[in-house]
């Protein structure tokens, strides 16, 4: 009779394991992605921010942008002037698409087509940290595998 208890009662463990739905970490990273991603678009399109740290996998190139405003537009459209100078840009906030990122990876990609300086920013970056004020991002570049860094900050 023991042995009969003990076997319906593990029966019943087993089955309501298996019934139990278990958190799926990719539905619920994406859901979490959605709302960073938001959280971010809202951030960066108010207001003007400027590049307060470019590190290219070896050099700190901050000093190229000094100047600079930089407005996150409607349209995805990216402009930087510095009142004499203006680049026109793209700009966007997604999801993790590449099989070498983790599935709460949120990218930020920037980009520019002219001068060179401003074609080092174009990239998909990786969010390391956002909030209302601060967007700090990075990027390990293929082949070399150097990395670089790219903080914005709202003036």
């Amino acid at each position: 009779m023991k042995k009969i208890m003990q076997l319906s009662i593990a029966v019943v463990l087993l089955m309501v394991g298996f019934g139990c739905s278990s958190d799926d970490d990719s539905s619920n990273s994406s859901s979490n992605n959605s709302q960073t991603i938001q959280d971010i678009k809202n951030a960066v399109s108010s207001g003007t921010w400027r590049i307060t740290y470019f590190y290219d996998t070896d050099t700190d190139e901050t000093s190229h942008f000094t100047g600079y405003n930089f407005t996150f537009g409607s349209g995805n459209v990216l402009t930087a002037t510095n009142g004499a100078n203006t680049y026109t840009g793209t700009w966007s906030v997604t999801d993790s698409n590449s099989s070498d990122d983790s599935p709460e990876d949120v990218h930020f990609n920037v980009g520019f087509t002219a001068p060179p300086d401003f074609e080092e920013l174009t990239d998909d970056w990786e969010v390391l940290e956002n909030t209302a004020t601060k967007i700090r991002l990075t990027d390990v570049s293929g082949g070399g595998g150097g990395t670089d860094f790219l903080t914005f900050e709202k003036n």
